[in-house]
């Protein structure tokens, strides 16, 4: 019987303001602050290696033009999502690697860890698992 309510207290869905928090990347230990934007989330780029070694870096590599000036420190990266069936669906992510906008879905795997994918359209997807800071 114990088995059983442990199993479904470890299955049970974490509540979607978990998200809500700082989060190290996979790559580049970029730090985003993911924060409520009315019903959605969104978020921010806060620190990344080359924030560090050039606090006022420039999103030098966005395909519109005319943002290319604009710092990445404090960049919205994170946008648009809904809440649904245990994850946040629908929305983007903004790479300022590649200058690319990616349909995007985040996930809690746990507490501490959330996994992102974005699709540039699917199946062509990446997902990474990003942990919390604390």
């Amino acid at each position: 019987m114990s088995i059983i309510l442990t199993l479904l207290a470890s299955s049970t869905a974490l509540p979607a303001d978990t998200v809500v928090g700082r989060w190290q990347t996979e790559s580049r230990h970029g730090v985003v602050e993911i924060t409520r934007c009315g019903q959605s989330i969104c978020g921010a780029l806060i620190s990344s290696d080359g924030i560090k070694a050039n606090p006022e870096l420039r999103d030098e590599k966005n395909k519109t033009a005319a943002l290319r000036g604009r710092p990445l420190r404090g960049l919205q990266i994170l946008q648009g999502f809904t809440w649904k069936s245990g994850s946040w669906s629908g929305g983007s992510i903004y790479n300022a690697e590649d200058g690319g906008t990616y349909s995007a879905t985040v996930t809690l795997a746990d507490r501490d860890h959330l996994r992102l994918k974005g699709c540039i359209v699917w199946p062509l997807c990446k997902t990474q698992t990003w942990t919390r800071l604390r």
